[in-house]
């Protein structure tokens, strides 16, 4: 193992991490965002809107995230469109996202209990008042171990959006195995990345979860 080369190259991977950090915060973000929205919509059975929703998730689900990025990147062009390849791996992302996160939340929704929405009524609250006090407290909290898991999923998708030309760590550690041939090198700086990556955030996920159990939701 070439420790100098790890020493040396150790700089490009962390610059590597923050793109890819940048990129899975916008992305999950707004992929939470529009799960929501997707969620509430299939709920609510809103005409028209319901099927948009749905149409929508079995299509980026059925969809290998590197196709929807060259799409955006290579197809949109030829329609006068251009997007930056940073805002197309985001767009992709919450695009891929929003699908799972929409079913996680759905299934947190319909899994509380009509009788609560019978007491939120009999206690004057309109549909609006009880979406926000009863409802989305709840399934957000049961939803919660599907979404970590979405989330984690996602930053671990980030590795696909090398294919548009964008710095993160596949792409670093591709460029240099090509360049150096230290293939042993490269993939060790790698998986030590994602690594400190992904583990914090599990084990924050695993914390919350407990600590919702013991507050008596999600169960």
């Amino acid at each position: 193992m070439d420790w100098t080369f790890i020493l040396k190259y150790t700089p490009l991977y962390i610059q590597a991490a923050a793109l890819t950090l940048e990129i899975a915060f916008w992305g999950i973000l707004f992929s939470l965002l529009l799960g929501i929205a997707c969620s509430l919509i299939k709920y609510e059975r809103v005409p028209i809107l319901q099927g948009i929703v749905s149409f929508y998730i079995e299509l980026s689900r059925n969809t290998p995230l590197l196709i929807q990025l060259f799409f955006l990147y290579f197809g949109l062009p030829k329609l006068g469109i251009r997007i930056s390849a940073e805002n197309c791996a985001i767009i992709g992302l919450a695009f891929l996202g929003g699908s799972y996160m929409a079913e996680s939340f759905r299934s947190g929704l319909e899994s509380i209990d009509k009788i609560q929405l019978e007491s939120a009524s009999s206690l004057g609250m309109n549909r609006v008042q009880t979406l926000q006090y009863v409802l989305f407290p709840q399934a957000m909290a049961i939803s919660m171990p599907s979404l970590c898991a979405n989330i984690i999923f996602l930053i671990k998708e980030t590795s696909v959006v090398s294919a548009i030309a964008l710095a993160d760590l596949m792409y670093v550690t591709k460029d240099l195995i090509g360049l150096y041939y230290q293939t042993g090198e490269a993939l060790l700086l790698l998986v030590t990345s994602y690594l400190i990556l992904l583990l914090p955030i599990s084990v924050l996920a695993s914390v919350l979860e407990r600590r919702l159990r013991y507050a008596g939701f999600g169960t």
